[in-house]
């Protein structure tokens, strides 16, 4: 059972975090951009979010191990035997962050075994936030209206689904897809927010076929599927796992309720 101290805390560092990356995105001068050994971009913003989250997540009443995209991985060896941890991007969207687009997120998920139980997403630049519990739904709030997120429902063969992709990076496997729709209309989003706009009802599809990881998913995998979505591996059935020996996740598709 996870206690309302809990979420409400972990809301609370979602802010602060958030709070503390505007500061930063605020003055460019800040920014102190760098490169991690795989190219990506990390920036100051990143690396204060991370600290204030960890710190957090560590003062919370009950303590669990914590996997972030920002500190050293722990050996698969040791985290394979965990039963509940932290699983925390403490900015995706770090691209977005620099292009100063507001598209960026502060994500907190709690893994229990292999599938998240509980998730923050937390949108800095418009202080939006979005929880969900398993089994209790997914909320939304703007900060004066508190809302139930529900996904649309819709079905493959309807016109005009909207479909949450790059309209400037279309792959040939998304765009194979793509031509099994009638008339789909494009949806571009960063970050996260891929699978908050399907939460919230205003789009229906989200293929990725592309490399994500872990960090990425699990806080909002949570709260697309307590608002009726689903998350399954591109290839099959299967949802997708958490904790894998390589976090990297498979290609998959996210999508609203189906008729």
């Amino acid at each position: 059972m996870i206690s309302e101290s809990i979420i409400n805390n972990v809301k609370i560092i979602a802010a602060q975090a958030g709070a503390a990356i505007m500061d930063i995105y605020k003055n460019e001068s800040k920014f102190n951009v760098e490169h991690k050994s795989d190219d990506s971009p990390l920036t100051a913003a990143d690396q204060a979010a991370n600290a204030i989250i960890v710190k957090g997540l560590e003062n919370l009443e009950v303590s669990f191990p914590i996997i972030s995209e920002e500190n050293k991985l722990v050996d698969y060896s040791v985290r394979k035997d965990y039963e509940r941890f932290w699983l925390v991007d403490p900015l995706d969207g770090t691209k977005e962050f620099i292009k100063r687009n507001g598209e960026f997120t502060v994500n907190i998920a709690l893994i229990e075994g292999q599938e998240p139980i509980f998730g923050v997403v937390y949108v800095p630049a418009i202080r939006e936030m979005y929880w969900a519990v398993k089994g209790k739904g997914a909320m939304y709030t703007d900060g004066i209206k508190t809302t139930e997120l529900h996904t649309s429902t819709y079905n493959m063969n309807q016109s005009r689904v909207r479909v949450v992709c790059s309209r400037s990076h279309i792959n040939y496997e998304t765009q194979q897809l793509m031509d099994k729709l009638t008339e789909p209309q494009i949806v571009s989003k960063g970050s996260s927010l891929k699978f908050l706009i399907i939460a919230k009802g205003d789009a229906e599809l989200y293929p990725r076929i592309g490399p994500t990881m872990e960090w990425d998913t699990g806080a909002a995998h949570i709260i697309l599927t307590e608002a009726g979505g689903t998350v399954k591996q591109y290839d099959g059935n299967d949802p997708l796992l958490y904790n894998k020996e390589n976090l990297l996740n498979p290609y998959f598709i996210a999508s609203a309720a189906q008729s």
